[in-house]
């Protein structure tokens, strides 16, 4: 993808849904009398090509369809929001570089994205030389809200730990205490595997092995073979993207899945989409889902996010969707709370300010780390669609509130700490 800001024709489909919906059905951007008119620009890094295309895409949906909600509104403090996009290539060099391209050249005032963790870390890094806001929609790798943690970056999707914790449980009690895992090289796998191996020692457990596997796999058959071999209870696939569908889809070809039992931290719906039904099995954890009153409740928000979404791309909103849109609607708010487009007055305007939003119940960026803090769900993926909706690939079966699967206050405090400027 070349440098470049979102199209006006983009802009403008996504502006007559979401004028569209209940929640913004609402008139188009006017400027407030008597006060700035001139944009307020917010740089989005998404990865355009390779593994993780479709999910930065759905997040750019995503983010489009809150400004839009928010022009329509009359802006933030009497200004529209302008999204200026890059393409972060899947590279943290790239990232990094991109970063510094949107904060010095396109002066954007915050910066949003990443689904790569690597990525997520350099450009929080290149935020923070800058003293830059950064919302970290879904790269997961518990670094970014834990060690690696800094006073101008926050995390929307879940931490590597919460995925962990809300899926080890149940999959040890749904098939026993020996596990295998199949992990991609980078921060987001070893981030898990960490975190599965806290589940592991807690409940007396055991890993009959952990293979690494580089971004861009395309032949899992040693790793599947050396799996079987092991004789686990369950083979845990943390690899995503176009990873995960190959991986599945040889899981499928091996009839992994009728010896043993097959699942892990989160299946996307992009991925899942991806596959042919028959390689379409296991139970996984879930970011957000569309189809689920486990999910979605009586929230007239969230109802309205997947209808509108619906009607403007004709496919369901994914979980990416749902990053996308949260993390710049609570940026919006947070600059209209604070009255600025300053880093650090936003920082404190997003920190402990509960929320309702496109899932049942309220949720909060948690002051000491910045995680934000909402449910993960857990659930079976489903060969075919129900109800007449090809799309609605996952039965949720489980809630798993915040509290309970990411680690403690107390915890965090050890290897986390905010300093402000």
């Amino acid at each position: 993808m070349s440098s470049s800001r979102l199209s006006r024709g983009s802009f403008v489909r996504a502006s007559s849904a979401a004028i569209a919906g209940a929640t913004i059905g609402i008139p188009a951007f006017i400027p407030r009398m008597g006060e700035a008119a001139d944009a307020i620009k917010i740089g989005l890094l998404e990865p355009a090509t390779g593994v993780y295309a479709a999910d930065g895409e759905n997040e750019l949906r995503g983010y489009q369809m809150a400004a839009d909600m928010w022009n329509g509104r009359g802006g933030v403090m009497g200004r529209k929001i302008e999204l200026v996009k890059e393409d972060d290539g899947n590279d943290p060099g790239i990232g990094a570089q991109k970063a510094r391209k949107l904060m010095n050249q396109d002066k954007v005032v915050a910066l949003a994205g990443t689904v790569s963790s690597a990525v997520s870390l350099s450009v929080s890094g290149a935020a923070n030389a800058a003293g830059m806001l950064f919302i970290d929609s879904g790269g997961h790798t518990d670094d970014v809200t834990g060690k690696d943690c800094k006073w101008n970056t926050f995390r929307t999707c879940h931490s590597t730990w919460m995925e962990a914790h809300a899926t080890g449980y149940s999959l040890a009690k749904k098939f026993g205490k020996k596990f295998h895992l199949i992990t991609p090289d980078y921060a987001f796998g070893h981030s898990l595997e960490t975190a599965y191996k806290d589940v592991l020692t807690r409940i007396g457990g055991t890993i009959t092995g952990s293979d690494l596997t580089p971004l861009g796999t395309t032949d899992f058959s040693p790793y599947l073979t050396k799996a079987l071999a092991g004789k686990p209870d369950v083979l845990l696939v943390l690899v995503q993207g176009a990873d995960f569908v190959n991986c599945m889809k040889q899981i499928d070809s091996f009839g992994l899945h009728k010896k043993i039992g097959i699942g892990g931290p989160q299946a996307e719906l992009e991925a899942v989409q991806s596959l042919p039904k028959e390689a379409r099995v296991g139970f996984f954890g879930i970011e957000w889902y569309y189809k689920s009153d486990k999910v979605l409740g009586k929230s007239k928000t969230a109802h309205a996010f997947v209808r509108d979404y619906t009607k403007l791309h004709s496919t369901a909103p994914s979980a990416r969707s749902a990053f996308g849109y949260v993390t710049m609607d609570r940026l919006a708010a947070a600059m209209n709370d604070a009255k600025s487009t300053d880093s650090a007055k936003v920082a404190r305007a997003l920190e402990g300010a509960k929320f309702g939003s496109i899932f049942e119940g309220t949720a909060y960026f948690r002051k000491e780390d910045h995680q934000l803090m909402w449910p993960m769900w857990f659930g079976e993926v489903r060969r075919e669609g129900a109800n007449g909706d090809k799309d609605d690939l996952f039965d949720i079966t489980d809630v798993h509130q915040a509290d309970s699967i990411e680690q403690s206050i107390a915890d965090k405090a050890k290897i986390c700490t905010l300093s402000y400027p």
